[in-house]
């Protein structure tokens, strides 16, 4: 019986590795010629693909797709002409499904599209400088009705408060559970969002009294950066390229942009504030804020604020984190964790 069974699973086994090999040697048949594939594209641009068929066979028909969504369909072995104004920045993976001799296969390569724009460089001035609390590790910052708010993180000293800008001095706060590290806050309909970093878990509050309203669990399996909205969505930022769309109902992800400028993505993208119709974000380690196209993630202007850095005089401070925009001024406060100050500055061209 020993025997028997041994011979039946040599059999099975042999059988197997057979058919994976001929589907292997298939998959051989045909590819996308990636020596004349770009390391990067721009937004405007156009791209050729024709697929190599390395076994001279004759192609009925090729039916193409980017990010599993059919595009076109091409006779026997034609140029496929794939524009990508409007397309999504960042990856977008290419699919070729090839009928070829009573037969189907596909293959697949991917490409990467940069903003078609290179940002332009803003200046600002500095209209007032004011105290920041030195011990606020900073995450959020935000105006609600001409109140400060500010969220700040690491295990056992994250909390939500509202804030006196001229001092820097919390002047009511909500302490989250010492579990938690806090991250960005945005007010939406008098309800104050907050992200954790790693816990998957946000909270809303009342933005009036800072009680309590609900926790939720995230949507995806990300971390929680930065937050802000548009009036109607809410915008989260990862620490990735990613910048996501939430309904504020339901907190569920319900879109992303990729953040780019004309030759790179952006990484670790952190604060996020909407100004204006664009959102404005700190990126990690960078004492810069890149002004970001909520539509598709083109960074459109970047402000270099490492003079207001040279500024902060205590050595606990870490990164540039903090933008609130104040309506009834028109300017923006920014700060960074653990500073001992906070600017006023007004933004130009």
């Amino acid at each position: 019986m020993r025997v028997h069974n041994l011979f039946i699973t040599t059999f099975l086994a042999l059988n197997i590795v057979g058919c994976g090999d001929k589907q292997k040697d298939k998959e051989g048949f045909f590819g996308f010629d990636e020596s004349a594939i770009k390391p990067i594209y721009s937004a405007t641009d156009k791209v050729d693909f024709t697929l190599l068929n390395n076994n001279s066979k004759t192609i009925d028909s090729v039916i193409y797709f980017a990010n599993n969504e059919r595009i076109t369909s091409v006779k026997g072995n034609g140029k496929f002409s794939f524009d990508l104004n409007g397309k999504k920045l960042g990856y977008q993976n290419i699919k070729a499904l090839v009928y070829f001799e009573g037969d189907t296969i596909s293959t697949q390569t991917r490409i990467e599209v940069a903003a078609a724009i290179a940002p332009k460089l803003l200046k600002y001035t500095v209209v007032n400088t004011y105290d920041h609390d030195v011990n606020a590790f900073t995450q959020g910052y935000e105006f609600y009705k001409d109140t400060l708010m500010e969220s700040t993180g690491r295990e056992g000293t994250s909390y939500v408060a509202k804030t006196d800008y001229k001092t820097g001095k919390t002047y009511q706060k909500t302490d989250l559970n010492q579990q938690y590290f806090g991250e960005g806050i945005t007010v939406l309909n008098d309800k104050i969002y907050q992200l954790t970093w790693q816990n998957a878990e946000g909270f809303i509050y009342d933005a009036k009294t800072l009680k309590p309203i609900k926790s939720f669990p995230y949507d995806k399996k990300i971390e929680g950066w930065g937050l802000t909205n548009d009036g109607k969505y809410l915008y989260q930022s990862d620490g990735t390229e990613k910048i996501w769309k939430m309904d504020p109902e339901s907190q569920k992800l319900i879109d992303h942009v990729n953040v780019y400028t004309n030759d790179s993505k952006i990484k670790s993208v952190n604060e996020i504030e909407w100004i204006n119709g664009k959102i404005y974000g700190n990126i990690w380690q960078k004492d810069a804020i890149a002004v970001i196209n909520p539509q598709t993630g083109a960074v459109e202007a970047v402000l270099d604020l490492t003079a207001l850095r040279a500024k902060v005089t205590n050595k606990e401070a870490e990164v540039l984190n903090g933008i609130a925009f104040r309506k009834t001024t028109n300017t923006i406060f920014v700060t960074g964790k653990n500073w001992n100050k906070a600017f006023e500055i007004r933004v130009q061209e």
